[in-house]
């Protein structure tokens, strides 16, 4: 054995405390550290030919790029969705990484199972049947584009040939049908040879992002047969929920799949006051879901639902002599494109177990309570304007006078001490998003984000 990996070895605890001290330390300042800090990058070196081990390792990057590591774990990290990571979810992932087990094959191990069970704790968690099975995957652009492909087999079949098998180009032309679709589903479209093109954006209610169920059906009816259509359980901007219970009702007359991009509309379902939004949610043929957003657990997690196991298998299947059979239950190396990956169950698991339904629904109705607050704080601050309600954990505001790209990237830069905002266009105009959805997330940052917005406006708070 090399030395320095024999080192290390026998010092394996003691580093490893060390390593740990590390983490806290890091954890403790997201609070008061700029939450995107000013990048002093340092310099490149060349490939080292000798390491210095562990410890001289974990010594420069405290010293050299913690630091500039913007706060994305922390309570103030408001952009891209991004959740944060539960204490419980952070021990499920570093005791993944030291497990270090490839949960795709049942012969090796009681990783699948413990996926299984995991799914399954989840599909309770959004109130989903039985008929409804899941897999792991990294995030909700592969957790779309994986329903989308057992869409694809399922047209296929509409059509009398396997795509599996004869690819693409027996399919013919292929519509999928959309209100407001989140940039994945296109970049899942591309990837699975169906083409962006291939993706016809319906027109959507009056000043909403849901799609319009009569437009919907008049695309439907104007489809040269069976179609895709792509619903939203909350959509970036301004977390719109298309009526998927009227969706759901077309098929009564119309012949396509329904996939529901919920990735982290989902889960309204916990809130008793929102859940109302999911109802119908069980209907869809396939569902996304991102983990590593509000459930808070590390990067990089989804789950993906369908009803339709045998036609997932069949897009997925890989046969190969060193793996299992099919079977009834088919291994997770059947399900996905990952052949290999980690043990990603395991810190939904650790979070799960840890608090409960009871726990995430309380993460939930708190960010939804400081989304409203912030909200209710835009509309009071002369300068600013809110662009759509607050319907669940994003805020969607812009500037009240001139709300040009250029002014708002000041805005957000100015701000990044004290939150990260992220760009978007709504209705055509420029605009700064806010969302709420990290479990550290409390009315303290809403109110220390308020001061912010002021104190960039120049706006002083009124007088009490």
């Amino acid at each position: 054995m090399h030395p320095r990996l024999a080192a290390d070895l026998a010092r394996l605890p003691d580093l490893l405390r060390t390593v740990g001290l590390s983490a806290n330390d890091l954890l403790g300042r997201l609070h008061e550290q700029p939450v995107v800090p000013p990048l002093h990058l340092p310099g490149p070196g060349p490939l080292p030919e000798e390491g210095a081990g562990l410890a001289e390792a974990l010594t420069e990057f405290t010293r050299e790029w913690a630091p500039l590591l913007s706060a994305s774990a922390g309570p103030r990290y408001l952009g891209f969705v991004t959740g944060g990571v539960t204490p419980a979810a952070l021990a499920g992932d570093w005791l993944t990484a030291a497990a270090d087990q490839n949960p795709t094959s049942a012969l090796d191990g009681a990783g699948p199972e413990l996926e299984r069970r995991t799914v399954g704790w989840l599909r309770e968690l959004f109130g989903l049947g039985a008929a409804h099975e899941g897999a792991f995957v990294s995030g909700a652009t592969m957790s779309n584009t994986v329903g989308l492909a057992i869409a694809r087999e399922w047209l296929g079949e509409r059509r009398g040939v396997t795509v599996a098998e004869e690819g693409t180009a027996a399919l013919g032309r292929v519509r999928v049908l959309s209100g407001s679709p989140h940039s994945s589903i296109g970049k899942g479209l591309s990837l699975l040879g169906l083409g962006r093109a291939s993706l016809v954006q319906v027109p959507v209610l009056p000043c909403r992002e849901a799609v319009d169920p009569e437009a919907l059906e008049r695309a439907l009816a104007g489809a040269d047969g069976p179609a895709i259509v792509v619903a939203n359980a909350g959509t970036v901007n301004t977390v719109d929920f298309d009526d998927l219970r009227a969706i759901a009702a077309l098929r009564e007359r119309h012949e396509f799949w329904l996939h529901v991009d919920a990735a982290f509309g989902a889960f309204a379902a916990l809130s008793p006051d929102h859940a109302d939004l999911v109802t119908g949610l069980d209907a869809a043929d396939s569902i996304c879901v991102d983990l590593h957003k509000w459930l808070n657990v590390p990067y990089d997690s989804a789950v993906q639902f369908t009803r339709h196991r045998r036609l997932q298998t069949r897009v997925f299947q890989n046969a190969a002599a060193y793996l299992g059979p099919l079977g009834e239950t088919p291994d997770p190396v059947h399900l996905t494109p990952e052949n290999s990956r980690r043990l990603r169950a395991l810190a939904a698991w650790f979070t799960l177990r840890a608090y409960g339904r009871d726990g995430h629904r309380e993460i939930v109705q708190r960010n939804t309570a400081c989304a409203h607050a912030l909200g209710r704080a835009v509309e009071a601050i002369p300068g600013l304007r809110l662009l759509a309600p607050v319907r669940l954990n994003v805020v969607c505001f812009t500037l009240a006078e001139d709300p040009t790209a250029e002014r708002l990237a000041d805005l957000a830069a100015d701000l990044k001490d004290d939150a990260f905002l992220t760009p978007t266009t709504y209705a055509g105009v420029p605009a700064l998003r806010a969302a709420f959805s990290n479990w550290r997330t409390t009315e303290a940052d809403v109110h220390r984000l308020t001061e912010a917005l002021r104190n960039a406006l120049g706006r002083p708070a009124p007088a009490p």
